[in-house]
């Protein structure tokens, strides 16, 4: 491991989830290191890096012991500025779901029918030999059939899992693969909240408010893997917004009764809308944010965000974490926080 702190100049760090695309993406971050000396110039025998700046080697962000980003190098993009004594390198980066992207499989050992969805996801990364100790797997709460055998990415077969079972699989700021049930999603929105607002909490800047029908269906179809397409609908909704539809096949759910329940919880959460904050950006150098707070989120953070209009009236939405931007330099740290509903949602008893 080599501390290159001293010699970087910015960094940027992009972690989330899409809301359109209803998923989680790949995480990416870009550092720029100052290169005075050349040892960044790969093709430099002197150099104590010569013949280590390759693709794909392990690298990490982290404050105050606490990793904002884990991923690999995926690309150095050199500059040497005219008029200028110092160049430097962007070095850009993916975290593993580029890894497992990249891997075609076909068959997936030991895939029997009847494997909750968290024994298949264990089953998928050993297939790509991704460590074990980097992975924490809930056990799912929802079957699957056999693997199908098609050709498909690792990736491809982690995501139809993690929709499947209607639960959420990531990788992590420390680059851990972690895949959480359908029970421990909804379980999180009933954490306690971190409050923002601009008297007794967080303080924040640049709120951004939505209200439109993007994230709106109120039509499911869903089909596992040789079985018959389950549908359900909400007819109030149809009527009051048009039909918003979604169909998914090859779910490797074990029944048709499994796709229905899918159907179900896919339209209950998501048939009606309401006004929305997508995302606030908050200062870390703020003597009022408390750092360990800020740099302690991570997806499924309850935040309960307090706004006055300038009509006097207040907005007050607790919503989750689903996306963290950071900007950092020598001389600044922001961080901008992408903000949801939950994804699934159920009853939480207590």
């Amino acid at each position: 491991i080599v501390d290159i702190s001293s010699q970087v100049g910015k960094i940027s760090i992009r972690r989330g989830y899409d809301l359109l695309q209803d998923q989680f993406q790949a995480g990416t971050a870009s550092v720029r290191v100052y290169d005075p000396t050349g040892a960044w110039n790969p093709q430099n025998p002197a150099s104590p890096y010569f013949g280590k700046l390759i693709p794909l080697r392990k690298i990490r962000v982290a404050g105050d012991g606490v990793y904002l980003f884990s991923g690999y190098t995926t690309e150095y993009k050199y500059t040497y500025p005219q008029n200028q004594e110092t160049g430097y390198v962007d070095i850009v980066c993916s975290d593993a779901f580029r890894l497992m992207q990249q891997a075609g499989i076909t068959t997936v050992a030991s895939s029997t029918a009847g494997q909750d969805t968290g024994t298949r996801i264990g089953k998928i990364l050993d297939q790509v030999s991704f460590p074990t100790s980097m992975r924490t797997i809930d056990t799912g709460n929802t079957t699957c059939v056999a693997d199908p055998a098609t050709p498909r990415t690792a990736l491809d077969a982690l995501k139809n899992a993690e929709f499947s079972e209607q639960g959420a699989f990531y990788i992590n700021s420390e680059g851990t693969a972690i895949f959480l049930n359908r029970t421990n999603v909804i379980k999180k929105y009933g954490e306690t909240p971190i409050e923002f607002n601009q008297t007794t909490g967080i303080p924040y800047t640049n709120l951004t408010f939505a209200f439109d029908d993007k994230l709106i269906i109120n039509s499911a179809g869903m089909t596992r893997y040789q079985g018959v397409q389950q549908v359900s609908e909400d007819s109030a909704s149809i009527a009051k917004y048009f039909p918003h539809q979604i169909n998914e096949n090859n779910l490797v759910l074990q029944t048709d009764a499994d796709a229905l329940n899918v159907a179900k919880i896919y339209v209950a959460t998501r048939k009606e809308t309401t006004i929305r904050i997508d995302a606030m950006t908050v200062d870390l150098l703020d003597p009022d944010v408390p750092t360990a707070t800020m740099l302690g989120l991570d997806y499924f953070s309850n935040l309960k965000i307090t706004n006055v209009q300038p009509d006097g009236s207040t907005i007050v939405k607790t919503l989750q974490a689903q996306g963290l931007s950071w900007n950092i330099t020598p001389n600044a740290m922001s961080v901008t926080v992408t903000t949801l509903e939950p994804i699934v949602e159920g009853f939480i008893i207590g």
